[in-house]
């Protein structure tokens, strides 16, 4: 009788042992699947995030510019878009020591964050996202980079750096409405191009879309990280109203917090990686979104124009050999990765243009 006892014991254990195992590799799978957090990674593009800020159009060409070094040393520049029309840039190049394509995209240019982070409060999901049934988006942020001068030169720019590197990734950033067009990009790159290996790392994103386009998009590009920081206001807009979660403006996943812990004298900083829901109620919708610091500010990389004048940049003369110009006075420069590496003195004369 005893030794039946043991017997169901020993069982009972096989049994136990067996479904924790498997339950293990099922959430070993999972995390798998999920998009994992890299804080070096992060680190890095964070500093092209704020690169895409600058205004010296000649420097950041010639990737000579005052962050245009440290992490992102040695980064090839292919094109520069300068979108004069609706005060947007990005930019295409490669990071041999990513071993990918870098897409970066700026972020707001208003003349005041506060009024530009107002309007947010109002917005609306007003522009159903093509070929995604129910799924509707914020119309301004679908327009900045699918009707500008941004897309095409975006998606050629990208094809070219493949032809040449054909194994590496394609990484797309961007800080603030920056982001917004990052993670359109993103999705443009896998929907509409097919391409594999797609990866979106975003700063003090705002909300784009609904429930329907966020499961949508994380079909499509489920590796995809929003860093947020702190108290920043950005991640809190448009507002998300969890009594009508399927109409309300929705994060997609997946969300990592930065933030600090205060004891004493001490503060250490943390770095939480959040739920799969895009909505984790224990990361920054845990606080108040009522900071524009904490919005300006990535792992103390300065992000935003260092001048407070709204669509302003300076050329020299001499780089638009590199270019060309549109009749709506948009300006691409380009350069051929395959040639010779492009050499300029940054300190030359240059032209101011003023918008």
């Amino acid at each position: 009788m005893e030794g039946k006892k043991w017997l169901e014991v020993l069982i009972l254990t096989c049994l136990f042992a067996f479904s924790t195992a498997r339950e293990l590799k099922d959430k070993a799978n999972h995390k798998y699947r999920s998009p994992v957090y890299n804080h070096t990674l992060a680190t890095i593009l964070v500093e092209y995030a704020s690169a895409v800020y600058m205004n010296d159009v000649t420097e950041l060409f010639t990737w000579t510019c005052s962050r245009c070094d440290g992490l992102t040393e040695g980064f090839q520049m292919i094109e520069l878009i300068v979108d004069v029309q609706h005060c947007l840039q990005a930019f295409v190049g490669v990071a041999e020591n990513l071993n990918a394509v870098v897409v970066a995209f700026r972020g707001t240019q208003e003349n005041s964050i506060q009024n530009w982070v107002q309007d947010l409060y109002w917005k609306q999901l007003d522009i159903n996202y093509p070929g995604m049934d129910d799924a509707m988006v914020h119309h301004g942020f679908y327009s900045a980079y699918h009707n500008t001068s941004l897309r095409p030169e975006v998606l050629n720019s990208v094809k070219e750096a493949l032809e040449l590197n054909g194994d590496y990734q394609i990484m797309v950033t961007g800080h603030s409405m920056g982001g917004a067009m990052a993670a359109f990009c993103g999705l443009d790159l896998t929907v509409n191009y097919g391409f594999e290996n797609v990866q979106v790392l975003t700063f003090g994103q705002p909300r784009i879309g609904n429930a329907a386009f966020v499961s949508y998009y994380s079909q499509f590009v489920p590796n995809t990280i929003r860093v947020t920081h702190d108290h920043d206001i950005v991640p809190h807009l448009p507002p998300y109203y969890h009594y009508f979660p399927k109409k309300t403006y929705h994060h997609f996943p997946r969300e990592v917090w930065l933030y600090n812990i205060c004891l004493g004298s001490l503060v250490y900083p943390v770095e939480k990686v959040c739920d799969g829901s895009g909505e984790d109620s224990s990361c920054s919708r845990s606080v108040s979104g009522n900071s524009i610091s904490d919005h300006l500010t990535y792992y103390g990389v300065q992000l935003g124009c260092e001048e407070s004048a709204s669509c302003k940049f300076f050329m020299d003369p001499r780089v638009s050999s590199y270019g060309t110009q549109d009749r709506n006075g948009n300006i691409v420069l380009h350069r051929d990765i395959s040639a010779s590496v492009l050499m300029m003195n940054s300190k030359s004369t240059k032209q101011s243009v003023s918008l």
